[in-house]
């Protein structure tokens, strides 16, 4: 349905919350904006998202290839890598994470501040990949941080990366600030700053974040 100025003038706005998004859309088209603070707030962040400079393995080649100017990550708002944590508020875990590294990155990732998020970029992130029956690889970063977004792939293109990324921007958009569905950087009862493991004389102690992971229940017979 197109319409002009003396349309938009003359015809009542629905209430707030009956709006459709078509309708929301077609003001849009005629440069009437109706959102909300939360709204606006997330837009704001899902497009100014800086990740963390760091890789672990192989699939950060394919996590630099995606800010070349091929791939051009830039587009999409998150072209500043930022080597200091503190100024991070993405963790790409692009490759393998050996028991010896996990402890580094669950220091790296209490220093970032909040709102942040964590992509497990490949199989090695996801699962401990092809390496997941060696005794020095974790078997997945979820076992030590809260994950956001999974990619698979052994390693993932480039586009699967901005795939992911672009899932991740539709879920800020999507937070809310309030209530009892209320994202996890403004709910007080959640613990943003997590355990790190420390060197055991076999294993990691703990060999996993019992808060943010368990073991499957096994099927029962």
């Amino acid at each position: 349905m197109e319409m002009n100025a003396s349309d938009i003038k003359h015809t009542p706005f629905p209430a707030a919350g009956t709006m459709t998004d078509a309708e929301r859309e077609e003001l849009r088209r005629h440069g009437i904006l109706l959102t909300s603070l939360e709204e606006l707030y997330n837009w704001g962040r899902s497009n100014s998202i800086w990740p963390i400079q760091f890789g672990l393995a192989c699939c950060a080649i394919e996590m630099i290839a995606a800010a070349t100017a091929r791939f051009d990550i830039a587009r999409f708002g998150a072209e500043i890598f930022r080597p200091s944590p503190r100024q991070a508020d993405l963790m790409i875990v692009s490759g393998t994470v050996t028991k010896k590294m996990a402890p580094l990155v669950v220091r790296l990732w209490n220093q970032m501040p909040e709102p942040k998020y964590c992509i497990a970029m490949g199989a090695c992130a996801i699962s401990g990949g092809p390496f997941k029956q060696g005794y020095n690889v974790l078997k997945g970063i979820d076992r030590f941080l809260p994950v956001d977004i999974y990619i698979p792939g052994c390693p993932p293109r480039p586009e699967a990366l901005l795939n992911g990324l672009i899932q991740l921007q539709e879920k800020i958009k999507g937070e809310k600030l309030t209530g009892p569905n209320a994202a996890r950087h403004v709910r007080s009862d959640v613990n943003n700053e997590h355990p790190i493991p420390e060197y055991g004389a076999h294993d990691l102690v703990p060999s996993k974040n019992t808060a943010l992971w368990s073991p499957p229940a096994s099927p029962t017979t």
